[in-house]
């Protein structure tokens, strides 16, 4: 008899509660096997048949919704995820974007204050006695295709070489650009020294100045990276891993593509620097022809989008900041494809809103799944 009393107790009493704790996904969904529980909640529960009986309900169907999850930690059991990651990872919830505001945990107003401070820092960019430029003929966005030479002198009448490219981020950024074959389709390849001018750019951008430091601490405190070394290697990954424009080979990066630019399919592609420009309409080699649009900006950085022919391939519309050093360009892109991947980034300079559009390289990864830069460049209207 008690015997039976006891089992009668388990019966309505310690086997209900056993049956809130031991039994049920509350709290428990992608959790490890224990076998301290008379049921599981994680994907292997499955393939096993001892998943709780509330495991669909909490675990299954939960996990492919942002619903009270919006900057949850990562977690690898979940389906899909809905932190400020999950966007370079293509591997957010499907309503991500709708629950938890599709810029992740940065907001516009947060962007564009932190451009400003970086516009604030940037001491490198150019004054007006060490670079004028002469925009000549204006064109409507209908003439841009025309191929029409409007403009007889050159784009840049004069840039003082001797101040600014003696400073350390403008001679890292010019010792990359004799690294890459600007046809789609050639194979890159680079030196162990080629290799470590990559890594000297990004230390002399990123780490040895105001701006880079500035975007650091932004992107360390809303969450993107836990330390600069992370922040570092990503920015290498993203900008500078290779992947395949055309026929497979491994042809192209995101820093070929914006700053030193491509022919792809009989024309210019990428091509989004003002150094570049400045250095091959220097030697002959690329021809302006006029512009299609000029920023509100009376002092540099200004933003252009200029039509030109390179070595016999044109470019219908190039836009680009203008008079802004490396390491602002550079921050700027790397800013809005960060929090911005694959949209549109809108920034304030000096006062007056920027808007730069990114894309995502859909093709192929680095990482855990993350996406290479695609493209990023000035959103002319």
């Amino acid at each position: 008899m008690k015997v039976a009393a006891v089992l009668v107790l388990c019966g309505t009493l310690f086997c209900l509660a056993h049956s809130n704790t031991l039994d049920s996904c509350e709290g428990r969904c992608g959790a490890s096997l224990d076998n301290t529980y008379t049921c599981q909640c994680n994907a292997h529960c499955e393939n096993f048949n001892d998943c709780c009986t509330d495991y669909y309900t909490l675990c299954k169907d939960a996990a492919t919704s942002c619903v009270g999850r919006c900057g949850e930690q990562y977690n690898a059991q979940n389906p899909c995820h809905c932190n400020s990651l999950c966007p370079q990872y293509n591997n957010c919830c499907s309503d991500y974007s709708q629950l938890c505001d599709s810029s992740g945990s940065t907001t516009d107003a947060e962007i564009k204050a932190v451009s400003e401070t970086l516009y604030t820092l940037d001491s490198n960019k150019a004054s007006a006695s060490q670079l004028k430029i002469d925009p000549q003929a204006l064109v409507a966005d209908s003439q841009t295709a025309s191929q029409n030479d409007l403009s007889s002198s050159r784009l840049f009448s004069y840039l003082d070489e001797g101040t600014l490219f003696s400073r350390p981020t403008y001679a890292a950024f010019l010792a990359l650009l004799d690294n890459y074959n600007r046809m789609t389709g050639t194979t890159e390849s680079f030196t162990s020294q080629q290799l470590a001018e990559q890594d000297t750019f990004l230390k002399e951008t990123m780490s040895n100045t105001a701006v880079g430091k500035e975007l650091f601490a932004f992107l360390y405190t809303k969450g993107y990276y836990g330390s600069e070394a992370e922040f570092i290697q990503d920015l290498k990954n993203m900008w500078f891993g290779l992947y395949s424009r055309f026929n497979g080979k491994m042809d192209s990066s995101g820093f070929e593509h914006i700053f030193a630019g491509e022919i792809k399919g009989g024309k210019v592609s990428g091509f989004h620097n003002w150094i570049r420009f400045y250095l091959l309409e220097k030697t002959g080699e690329l021809n302006y022809y006029s512009h299609s649009f000029n920023g509100p900006w009376t002092s540099y950085p200004d933003v252009l989008g200029m039509q030109f022919m390179w070595d016999g391939y044109y470019k219908q519309v190039g836009s680009a900041i203008i008079g802004c050093s490396p390491e602002f360009d550079f921050a700027l892109y790397s800013l809005c494809y960060i929090t911005r991947p694959g949209k549109q980034c809108r920034l304030s300079v000096g006062g007056n809103e920027l808007i730069i559009q990114t894309y995502t390289w859909e093709n192929s990864f680095y990482g855990d799944g993350k996406k290479f830069i695609g493209s990023a460049y000035p959103a002319t209207p």
